[in-house]
């Protein structure tokens, strides 16, 4: 890894030079050069600090996700394109700050600085939140924000989880013309490498212009979407965890498209431990699924593990937590949270402070309490 230095750090502290590179870029060089790429799914910066931290390749950002994390509801188009915009937007700001505060670690506790990557992000476009024009305003948005991709979806507005019953399909036509805007604008940005994903819920929508329906009319849109020559990745909803489809899709669209990449969501609707042998990421990647991912893979994992603190807090009261916090410190674990002052830069906060010459920052405000107790 080269590493160089900034002048958000004190002198003689550096970062990955990759930090100034292109995140669509360094997405296209993972896409060329790995099997697969897995990023997980997360809805805020803290999430994607934790992928960062743990080493993930690309970060997932969920519109379902964010719907849950922020609004509290479910995705049928609640939100709006500016809102996750700059929900994606903090992410990225917040993976950059991480950046330094770990490249610092903290000196006065000997805590060694740790050298992270800054993953590309891949965000939920949904449908565009309207016509083409609707998708050139969240483009320039989302490229803005600094994120590598993002995903179109062929559905009507408003729009709906591709596991909700329902769905309906604009025209096939429609939907080259809102993955050309998308192109058109992030190559007018400047950003030629932004990666476009178009996205097929042909294979379970109720209604459609075509007479076809399943897996056939996803084939088909497949096609139409990479004969326009924009997505760099295609991805097709599928409603089961099933292999056959998954398998099908890839054979029949590469039979006209031999280097055709396609995007696949290892969905959390899917009841994984139930199937007798659920297809595995290396398998996808054989397929020509290059960029795999969970939607919800933080709020399924949060939501689970907060409850159980809740369930222990009810019937344990103070033990609870107390019974946490042992996980958390267990010795050999790398929980990065469980000092959560070193987790959000307070040892960068306060270095920083010193350089720059503010008031009240810097080691010599620090209480020095005691390590126990603190």
């Amino acid at each position: 890894m080269k590493l160089a230095p900034t002048p958000l750090l004190p002198q003689g502290y550096a970062v990955p030079a990759s930090r100034w590179d292109d995140p669509a870029a360094r997405l296209r060089r993972l896409l060329d050069r790995e099997p697969f790429v897995f990023a997980p799914g997360v809805y805020d910066p803290h999430g994607a600090e934790l992928a960062m931290y743990f080493g993930f390749p690309a970060v997932y950002f969920s519109g379902y996700s964010f719907a849950i994390g922020h609004l509290g509801t479910t995705d049928m188009d609640l939100y709006t394109g500016s809102e996750i915009a700059d929900a994606a937007r903090r992410t990225v700001s917040a993976m950059r700050k991480f950046q330094l505060t770990m490249a610092l670690g903290d000196p006065e506790k000997g805590v060694a600085p740790k050298h992270l990557e800054i993953p590309p992000v891949l965000v939920d476009m949904d449908a565009g939140y309207g016509n083409l024009f609707n998708v050139q305003r969240a483009t320039e948005a989302y490229v803005s924000a600094g994120v590598a991709a993002a995903h179109l979806e062929d559905q009507v507005t408003p729009k709906r989880c591709g596991h909700i019953a329902g769905k309906a399909l604009i025209g096939a036509e429609e939907m080259v013309g809102k993955l050309r805007m998308a192109r058109a604008v992030a190559d007018d940005l400047g950003r030629t490498d932004f990666v476009i994903v178009a996205r097929t819920d042909g294979v379970s929508a109720v209604d459609a212009p075509e007479a076809a329906r399943g897996l056939d009319l996803a084939i088909e849109r497949a096609l139409r979407y990479l004969d326009s020559g924009v997505p760099d990745l295609v991805w097709c909803e599928f409603p089961t965890s099933d292999r056959g489809p998954t398998e099908r899709f890839a054979t029949e669209v590469r039979r006209r498209f031999p280097e055709a990449r396609f995007a696949f969501n290892w969905s959390s609707s899917f009841k994984w431990f139930n199937d007798p042998s659920p297809i595995t990421f290396a398998e996808l990647g054989e397929l020509g699924y290059r960029f795999v991912f969970i939607t919800l893979a933080a709020q399924h994992a949060m939501s689970y593990e907060f409850s159980k603190l809740l369930q222990g807090l009810r019937a344990e009261e103070q033990d609870a937590y107390v019974a946490l916090q042992r996980r958390e410190w267990q010795v050999g674990d790398d929980i990065p949270t469980r000092s959560h002052h070193l987790f959000t830069g307070v040892p960068y906060h306060q270095a920083m402070g010193a350089v720059m010459g503010a008031s009240r920052l810097g080691a010599r405000y620090d209480e020095k309490l005691g390590e126990k107790a603190v």
